[in-house]
């Protein structure tokens, strides 16, 4: 088996019909479809066993409870056949041709192909290419070169570049298994991430595809169910753990780190949560939103520091005359 297309899901009934079908579609012999339900309770189990029924490449397994997306990920690698694993959203698209196109980059046996992807609406409208790294496509670098490895680092634009997205993803199974799930990652959605980075100093060829391999859907964050504010500490809170305990604090990779999360969380974000907070009377979250800012602009680069003077000057009534202009402003630049 070349390729298994790893799939955790919880209760997405409503789109994975739709993931599947662009999957099913590109289908070719040595590629599997792993499915592994945490205990949905809509009709996720429906929808897969018709599909399963109609292409026995699909392999659905249904847990009892919910494992949480760190042990439901891991999970579903471990039940794979595939020399590689893709782990892949199951609300997300894949793109039309793109199956083969990884097969055919597999052959060069590398460990991990990183892809792109482009950002939609809950309707899979498509907004816009999400910016994953500077790199021209088709760059390898080999990560256990410290000068590979910092080059890796430094063109990195979003932490997409630093694995977060699981659908851009695509490891060797060995590799994958030779590292172990940190239980003390667990929960932080980021138990992939601290895997595939301790993986470095035995080894780690990545490849830069550049092209986006499907479309994310977007509006549909699982992790939204405690608010917006809590959903900036995962990422936020979660990738500073994760620079320092991997890298150390001063490290070159942990710096980098730090400079995409500016680059993900420019102060309109932090003023737009702080809006919300304020619309929907949840004063307290602004303090924790404060601090989030704080720790995001804390490194004494040109940028951070501009960041921070702009999220501690700009009163909050002055946010919607200024999102209003950066928003025609942006689509004007997408025009030329």
């Amino acid at each position: 088996m070349k390729l298994s297309i790893c799939m955790p899901t919880y209760n997405f009934g409503t789109f994975i019909g739709e993931t599947l079908e662009s999957i099913v579609s590109q289908l070719v012999p040595d590629v599997e479809i792993v499915i592994l339900d945490g205990g949905s309770t809509d009709d996720t189990e429906s929808v897969v066993n018709a599909y399963a029924k109609r292409y026995p490449a699909i392999r659905y397994v249904r847990q009892p409870q919910r494992g949480g997306i760190d042990r439901d990920m891991a999970r579903s690698v471990d039940l794979a056949h595939g020399e590689y694993c893709w782990l892949f959203s199951s609300d997300d698209i894949m793109r039309p041709g793109v199956l083969k196109r990884v097969l055919a980059e597999m052959d060069s046996g590398l460990d991990l192909y990183l892809g792109g992807l482009t950002l939609c609406d809950k309707e899979m409208r498509v907004l816009f290419e999400h910016p994953v790294h500077r790199a021209p496509p088709g760059s390898v670098f080999e990560l256990s070169d410290e000068a590979q490895r910092c080059r890796f680092f430094g063109l990195g634009l979003t932490t997409t570049a630093f694995f977060s997205f699981m659908g851009s993803i695509l490891i060797r199974r060995d590799r994958w298994m030779s590292g172990a799930l940190d239980e003390g990652f667990v929960g932080s959605c980021w138990a992939h991430v601290v895997r595939i980075l301790r993986l470095i100093p035995q080894g780690l060829t990545v490849k830069w595809l550049g092209d986006s391999l499907l479309l994310k859907r977007g509006e549909n964050d699982s992790f939204m169910d405690r608010g917006l504010v809590h959903r900036y500490s995962i990422a936020i809170d979660g990738y500073h753990r994760i620079a320092r305990e991997v890298f150390g604090e001063e490290g070159y990779e942990a710096k980098q780190i730090r400079r995409v999360i500016v680059n993900e969380y420019p102060p309109q974000l932090f003023f737009f949560a702080k809006v919300q907070c304020r619309r929907e009377s949840r004063e307290r979250e602004i303090e924790e939103l404060d601090r989030l800012a704080s720790m995001t602009y804390r490194d004494l680069t040109p940028k951070s520091l501009l960041f921070r003077l702009t999220y501690a000057m700009m009163p909050l009534w002055a946010y919607e005359p200024v999102r209003a202009v950066y928003r025609r402003f942006r689509g004007a630049g997408r025009t030329k």
